[in-house]
């Protein structure tokens, strides 16, 4: 019965639909967008110093070395053979203590995200580590969104065109009904289930005392249960002004979405009190069109609108001398993207 519910909620609800089915009639604007370009792989000169202009299979690492310090939280590099004990003793040289995050420095979809408490977690997560991975300082501000920021290559002042506000995955107790019982209560987060009983075991059936709040998925990722909210109403002269200097700092970046961690609205405008946690480039989605209330052709027109600025800034910069993707490299891409997605979730 479950299952069918699930299934119910998932067709009736668009933002569940799988990709390929949303994205199909996008296919053939591209493909316009292409031609007009007369090349496929247009969108590599969009952002000149992230490999494949942060389409796909582009470095975590190397976008957090392009970002001033200041701006985002401690994040260590490691190979997947790396030996436990050189991990640990890096952790214990650096500003980083458990609990910390954990994430592919190649990856896609939050797939193998997660929090670690514990040198037992960590030790838990590396035994199917078969990729480099980050270990990044846990932001301790309450709030996220993700801010999708654009600039011209020829102009000093960017635009920010949506803000998503992310609700994470949290259960709050009654005394009565365990955990398990709680998340199937809420259709969304029932989807998560499966996933969630891999993470935490026999952990959810235990009843959750009244009023108390548990995270179960502490960072908003819509594949992995949080709820999305366009708060693009948010948008005004202060807090484009902030975020557009700060963008400025960013060598070459023109066009993405800034995954931000952050105290209050208030300090998020003065720019003070937040966290980048990811930066993602070209192969950046509008993801305000994740509300519920919005409609499917909402979300096409936003991804049509966002499609259009990208190819404009990316025919830009190609006339400065920054190369297209040839299609022999859109291919060796795609392919790996594909064998990265299966080999995450395959180990998830």
């Amino acid at each position: 019965m479950r299952k069918l519910k699930n299934t119910i909620h998932k067709i009736l609800n668009w933002e569940y639909w799988p990709m390929n089915v949303v994205y199909f009639p996008i296919y053939f604007y591209w493909i316009f967008l292409s031609l007009k370009a007369k090349s496929l792989g247009f969108f590599n000169a969009s952002n000149p110093k992230i490999k494949n202009g942060g389409f796909a299979m582009e470095s975590k690492k190397e976008i957090y070395d392009l970002i001033p310090k200041q701006y985002y939280p401690e994040t260590l590099l490691f190979n997947n053979n790396e030996k436990l004990e050189t991990i640990l003793k890096e952790i214990d040289n650096s500003n980083i203590k458990f609990p910390f995050i954990i994430k592919p420095d190649i990856g896609l979809q939050g797939l193998r995200v997660e929090k670690i408490h514990s040198k037992k977690e960590l030790t838990a997560y590396l035994k199917n580590a078969n990729h480099d991975f980050l270990i990044q300082e846990f932001s301790e501000f309450p709030l996220e969104i993700g801010l999708f920021y654009y600039r011209m290559p020829n102009e000093t002042k960017g635009k920010i065109t949506g803000i998503v506000y992310k609700d994470f995955l949290i259960v709050k107790g009654n005394g009565t009904n365990t955990i398990q019982e709680l998340i199937i209560q809420n259709p969304r987060f029932a989807l998560q289930l499966d996933a969630l009983k891999e993470r935490f075991g026999e952990k959810l059936n235990e009843i959750l005392p009244k009023d108390k709040n548990l995270n179960l998925v502490p960072f908003g990722n819509h594949v992995r249960g949080s709820k999305f909210t366009d708060v693009s109403h948010w948008i005004n002269d202060k807090l484009t002004e902030t975020f557009n200097n700060i963008c400025l700092q960013i060598p070459d970046f023109y066009f993405g979405r800034l995954d931000i961690m952050f105290k209050s609205r208030e300090d998020l405008e003065k720019g003070e009190n937040f966290s980048i946690i990811e930066l993602n480039g070209a192969g950046s989605e509008p993801t305000h069109m994740y509300d519920p209330k919005h409609s499917i052709f909402f979300a096409w027109k936003e991804i049509i609108k966002h499609y259009n600025i990208l190819y404009k800034i990316s025919t830009y910069n190609y006339k400065k001398g920054h190369p297209y993707l040839s299609i022999k490299q859109c291919k060796i891409m795609i392919k790996e993207s594909k064998n990265l997605k299966y080999s995450l979730k395959l180990i998830s």
